[in-house]
């Protein structure tokens, strides 16, 4: 038994090392390797072509747009998810288990699957959009259609950020505060906000990274309008089918450099103690 042991522990450390180097290999070849031949190549003919690139009015009004879009969803995405986490946890209800279930939908179903499944609803063509477009608005090949595209993909993470959060919260001070003669809302405001307020922060910065590579369900709701609905991704897509790769790669490099910076800045948050990513 002993000399089992000791060959047990012999066998650890490079059984160890082994795991560790095939790990970071992989992640180097799959991530690593890719975002630094795109970056390298981005930056390449220099700064002032790169800027050039993403400066052009075309570029600039698709990354603005993308910005701006993505911002104004996670706006909505903040309340609506905190309130569904809110719901799902603190009340019982019929079907709550299958509503719990459709909430990870969006992360099953092809984002083009979820592009047709928006214009068959609020498509000119459909009963909604007929209705909507009677009364002078439009969703669907506009930028609203947009944003709901991004609520779409992006409407888990919030949820799933702050539903273990309060699952695990002690309601001991909620109740504390009802005692002394607090209302719900200023009770949630003043007690229950603060300590769910960094898991809002984790699926927030999750939503809006995703939404800006967002290509799938926005390319078939967007309609493709340059100045108007063009967002980065489609954006990307257009100059590498007409032969631009460099402009394709200069916006690509945007993109990338905002979405690493909110994961590299979550993940820093999270080191400190500060933020629950919900897993």
């Amino acid at each position: 038994m002993a000399i089992g042991a000791r060959t047990l522990q012999r066998h650890r450390p490079s059984q160890g090392l082994t795991l560790r180097a095939t790990s970071l290999f992989y992640l180097g070849v799959m991530v690593v390797l890719p975002m630094l031949a795109m970056t390298i190549q981005a930056v390449q003919p220099g700064p002032r072509a790169f800027w050039e690139a993403i400066s052009e009015p075309y570029a600039w009004h698709a990354l603005k747009l993308t910005f701006v879009t993505a911002l104004i969803m996670v706006a909505v995405n903040v309340v609506t998810g905190t309130a569904t986490a809110w719901v799902l946890v603190r009340y019982e209800f019929p079907g709550r288990s299958l509503v719990n279930a459709l909430i990870d939908l969006p992360f099953a179903v092809p984002t083009v699957v979820t592009g047709v499944m928006l214009v068959a609803l609020y498509g000119p063509s459909s009963v909604v959009g007929a209705i909507i477009g009677k009364a002078g608005w439009k969703i669907i090949y506009d930028q609203p259609g947009i944003i709901l595209a991004l609520l779409f993909v992006t409407y888990p993470f919030v949820i799933r950020s702050v539903q273990p959060v309060l699952i695990e919260l002690d309601r001991a001070e909620e109740e504390a505060a009802a005692t002394l003669g607090a209302r719900p809302w200023t009770t949630f405001v003043r007690v229950t906000l603060p300590t769910l307020w960094p898991s809002i922060l984790t699926g927030a910065g999750l939503s809006f990274s995703r939404a800006l590579g967002e290509f799938g369900s926005v390319v078939m709701v967007a309609g493709n309008q340059p100045l108007l609905t063009k967002t980065a991704p489609i954006y990307v897509f257009g100059e590498i089918e007409s032969g631009n790769r460099h402009g394709a790669l200069a916006v690509s490099a945007v993109l990338l450099a905002c979405s690493l910076l909110i994961l590299v800045g979550l993940n820093a948050l999270q080191r400190r103690g500060g933020v629950h990513d919900g897993n």
